[in-house]
């Protein structure tokens, strides 16, 4: 069941509309953008992945070193040492290394659909030792009192969620990592709730538990705690590997409406959508049993890592989602979803 109405124009940007923003690389993804509204035009805050122009029989990638400096690590693609199965991942003698490095990146448009570069707003690019393998796959929370931007954090020494803030898109306040390793995808409400804030996050426990979606409370945004598991993996289903929260969630008459991700064991990653109560939404009244879109399109079914659809941004007017999404890890595109819709999908599964 998918019923995201796709832009007849996607891909909307793919790595050869952009230059490359670290000397001496090249673009080999763009993924899942955060989306905002500012100056009267429609921003995403892309994840751009970057990596040195590859030399036949070796691989090569980039890193911060400890002085903060890009520094590229090469290994002979025959080294018996070497386990590059994964695109995304190479191992090497017990450690792990990305194949990329990827910063936050600014484009923006008049129609939604034809984006172009701003160079008066700079990249973000990831600062210091925790983000020492690059920052990634930005949700950006639109307040009463400016941006909120949630990111992760990646490095050698584990995976967390940043926090940044910013009302003009030049200058920036960091708040370092509000959420320990192991998390990622971390959702802010853009609304208080009571007298507190709440945000949507995923902590990872392979051994116990899985990966699942939290909900975490807040005084000031930076200070979390009251954790409480709403979502888990569904043996069987579509969602059956891991889950994890979209964009900020949608305030309706019926509850707080979060478009969520779920991967089976074989990497396909399809959306879903979840029900919260608008009072406690720690509470779940709703969720779909099958994906409200899924990677059917050719540009979702091939690329750097195919047969995925992931989202983290989206704006609302009125009954329409206009959400912008990542591509088999490699193109950016744009779907319409009627909240209507979707609450109706959710109504009947209550009703079975």
């Amino acid at each position: 069941m998918d019923i995201a109405k796709r832009c007849e124009q996607n891909p909307l940007l793919a790595p050869k509309d952009l230059k490359a923003g670290i000397n001496g690389m090249e673009i080999t993804c763009l993924l899942n953008p955060g989306v905002f509204k500012y100056q009267g035009k429609i921003w995403l805050l892309l994840r751009v992945a970057e990596r040195p122009i590859q030399k036949e029989g070796i691989i090569s990638f980039p890193i911060y070193n400890e002085k903060g400096k890009i520094e590229v690590v090469s290994f002979l693609k025959n080294d018996p040492d070497l386990d590059a199965s994964d695109p995304r991942v190479i191992g090497y003698k017990g450690k792990n290394y990305l194949t990329t490095m990827s910063y936050l990146r600014l484009v923006s448009s008049t129609d939604g659909i034809h984006f172009k570069d701003e160079p008066e707003f700079p990249p973000i690019f990831g600062k210091g030792e925790l983000e020492a393998f690059g920052i990634e796959d930005c949700r950006v929370a639109t307040t009463e009192n400016g941006f909120y931007l949630t990111f992760t954090e990646v490095s050698s020494v584990a995976v967390g969620v940043g926090l940044i803030h910013t009302n003009d898109w030049k200058n920036y306040t960091r708040h370092g990592m509000i959420f320990p390793p192991h998390n990622k995808d971390c959702a802010l409400f853009e609304q208080k709730i009571g007298d507190k804030y709440f945000a949507l996050h995923r902590p990872s426990s392979p051994e116990l538990g899985g990966n699942y979606i939290w909900l975490a409370e807040s005084p000031d945004r930076l200070h979390w705690g009251n954790h409480k598991c709403v979502a888990t993996t569904r043996d069987g289903m579509w969602d059956c590997a891991r889950i994890g929260a979209g964009a900020a969630p949608i305030k309706t008459e019926e509850g707080w409406l979060e478009i969520y991700h779920g991967a089976d064991f074989n990497h396909r990653y399809c959306l879903g959508a979840l029900l919260l109560d608008l009072n406690d939404p720690s509470q779940v009244i709703a969720r779909s049993e099958e994906p409200i879109m899924e990677p059917i399109a050719a540009y979702e079914q091939t690329g750097f890592f195919g047969n995925v659809v992931f989202t983290n941004g989206h704006f609302v007017d009125g009954d329409t989602i206009t959400m912008y999404y990542g591509a088999s890890d490699e193109v950016i595109c744009k779907a319409e979803l009627s909240i209507s819709e979707i609450l109706n999908v959710l109504k009947q599964t209550q009703e079975k």
